[in-house]
């Protein structure tokens, strides 16, 4: 959430972060700004909306050669999403920009008024300035100023922070929010995310936690809260790692969701070996998943769907507990961690707040954690015991759509790991399901992605409404949860998903004629008990749209998409494409903003 990069070099800037806010606008758009510093003096420009709208504003100001300068693209947490509580915010000497939050910001109010300080907005970022700025203004010393400061808040935060007499070094700081610095010749960068650095960069380094960078034309010093120097780590920056473009694709999302094939055959490729799972390369400890008497997994949103289909697949590969609950919940639920146990914690970006609060609980209490996530040296990945890397590429879009089917895919091949591991299933069938997964599965995605316009065909009379029902048994349940949030999400429309049977108890009384709801049956055990719900609601008026195998029960649905035809394990993921599909053509249909839906931001870096 928000989006930081500031430069320091010797060319000038203004072009350079603009392009930064751009790469990193995925992680807010509510307001954009910019500050420069030049002759000591601040110039600092703001908008309201997308980046777009910055740049033209600063159309109307004179081009700057300033080679000092920092600048943010905001998701807002206090205060409306406008001009006033945009960054950069400037108190005295100092001008701040700020991912996260500030939890205790009102108790630095009575000691900034009582120093004679102002507030013009409703930001916790503005208090934040206005405390480095006093301590700055007691001690001259910036490092200084910015460690009494930071010793004070609470909360989660990365800053970029400039002083108006230090013409040639930026202030970055990290806590709980991600911040990296990017190293050239003759320049160094601060950002959120490697994508915004221009392509010229390089190297990088991922601050740690409680770190403090200074960064100025010549290269970068690290620091710890106390002051005391630190080694920096630096790692060079791979393609994964860098800006993103749509190759022809109208949105991102269409994009991403055409790439899944490819990115499934990958990320599966990297973890077969003679035809079996092989984790090795992962660093997973093979001894403790032979013990486990039970499995926790914690997650948020869409990652939190691909949980609960790792739930039902390993729960029904090894028989043992699996305990799926949304990160955000986890640590303030107390979990009950047994001594055979292990965490799970699945996150795209690596950087998912409530999900690294979970893995750090589980650390704290010597509980083994198995990380899956997308981004190499996130902080999910460097503080778990064992990562499994998702090869999914960089996703742009807000709605993850790629990111998901990988991970489906590649926890469906961890389940099946850890049956093997445990003698739960056989080298004959183990060796049948992962080449059906390895093989089978991204040529029947790209078979659903080429039926496209089938799918088309079911949005238009969804697109028209307000509500709609997801419902599925079993699996099908958790894939229908992740086709309600992609619709909700991008098309706004108020989507609900169920478990097939439980509509009867409670919400069968909101169906009325024409209602939609879209049920998924891919389960030949369930299959004549979701034919009979779809039954029940087609009685009372609803429009039912059918996802499921062409020789399934399709009595009562007005239309269907008939699955390919595949093994049993691939049908909920083909499944799940097509509810893609779905919320991404009714977005298009309603007009809605696809890659950059409202109040949400990609990467969620608080709690």
């Amino acid at each position: 959430m928000c989006g930081i990069i500031g430069y320091a070099g010797k060319s000038p800037c203004q072009n350079i972060l603009l392009s930064g806010l751009y790469a990193l606008e995925y992680r807010g758009y509510d307001s954009a700004g910019i500050a420069l510093l030049d002759n000591e003096r601040f110039t600092i420009i703001k908008s309201r909306g997308e980046v777009s709208r910055l740049e033209e504003k600063m159309k109307a100001f004179q081009a700057s050669e300033s080679t000092l300068g920092i600048a943010h693209t905001r998701w807002a947490t206090h205060g409306e999403p406008g001009e006033r509580n945009a960054h950069p915010h400037k108190m005295g000497k100092t001008a701040l920009v700020h991912n996260g939050i500030i939890e205790n910001y009102k108790e630095a109010e009575p000691i900034l008024a009582e120093k004679c300080y102002t507030f013009c907005s409703d930001t916790d970022t503005e208090r934040a300035a206005g405390l480095i700025d006093l301590y700055y203004r007691e001690t001259g010393d910036p490092l200084a100023a910015i460690s009494r400061a930071c010793k004070k808040l609470r909360g989660s935060y990365a800053f970029a922070v400039m002083f108006e007499d230090r013409e040639n070094e930026i202030y970055g700081v990290r806590l709980g929010s991600p911040l990296l610095i990017g190293v050239g010749d003759g320049e160094s960068l601060l950002a959120s995310d490697t994508a915004a650095f221009p392509a010229h960069i390089d190297r990088y380094i991922a601050m740690e936690d409680g770190s403090i960078s200074r960064i100025f034309r010549d290269g970068f010093q690290l620091f710890d809260m106390s002051l005391a120097k630190i080694k920096a780590n630096e790692q060079p920056l791979t393609q994964i790692s860098r800006g993103a473009h749509k190759d022809g694709y109208e949105h991102f999302m269409r994009k991403e969701i055409h790439e899944e094939p490819a990115a499934v055959l990958k990320t599966l490729a990297a973890y077969i070996k003679n035809g079996l799972p092989d984790f090795s390369a992962s660093g997973v400890d093979t001894s403790i998943l032979k013990q486990l008497s039970s499995l926790h997994i914690a997650a948020c949103g869409t990652a939190m769907h691909a949980g609960l289909f790792a739930k039902f697949l390993i729960e029904k590969f090894l028989r043992i507990p699996v305990f799926a609950e949304v990160a955000s919940e986890f640590r303030y639920n107390e979990p009950i961690f047994d001594g055979n146990t292990a965490l799970l914690v699945i996150s795209q970006s690596g950087e998912t707040a409530d999900t690294l609060a979970a893995l750090r609980l589980a650390k704290e209490r010597g509980i083994y954690s198995i990380a899956v996530v997308n981004v190499p040296c996130s902080s999910i990945a460097r503080e778990a015991d064992a990562v499994i890397y998702t090869h999914a590429g960089r996703e742009v879009s807000v709605a993850s759509t790629k990111a998901y089917t990988v991970q489906t895919a590649l926890l469906s091949l961890f389940a099946l790991h850890l049956g093997s591991l445990r003698g739960s299933i056989s080298q004959k069938e183990a060796q049948k399901i992962c080449f059906s997964l390895s093989r089978e599965l991204p040529e029947k995605i790209d078979e659903v992605i080429a039926r496209e316009d089938e799918v088309r065909a079911l949005c238009h009379s969804i697109s028209q409404k307000e509500s709609a029902f997801f419902i599925g048994r079993g699996v099908d349940a958790h894939i229908c949860a992740e086709g309600a949030l992609k619709l909700k999400e991008i098309s706004y429309i108020n989507a609900q998903a169920y478990p097939a049977g439980e509509l009867k108890h409670g919400t069968i009384s909101l169906i009325s004629n024409d209602f939609p709801v879209i049920a998924v049956s891919t389960q030949l055990c369930s299959a004549e008990k979701t034919a009979a719900n779809v039954r029940e609601v087609a009685s009372r008026g609803a429009d039912v749209y059918l996802i499921a195998p062409a020789d399934f029960p399709q009595d009562g649905a007005k239309r269907v998409f008939a699955l390919p035809k595949a093994a049993e394990p691939l049908l909920p993921i083909l499944a799940a494409t097509v509810t893609q599909l779905l919320a991404y053509h009714t977005a298009l249909l309603r007009g809605c903003n696809v890659d950059k839906p409202r109040n949400l931001a990609k990467s969620v870096t608080v709690e």
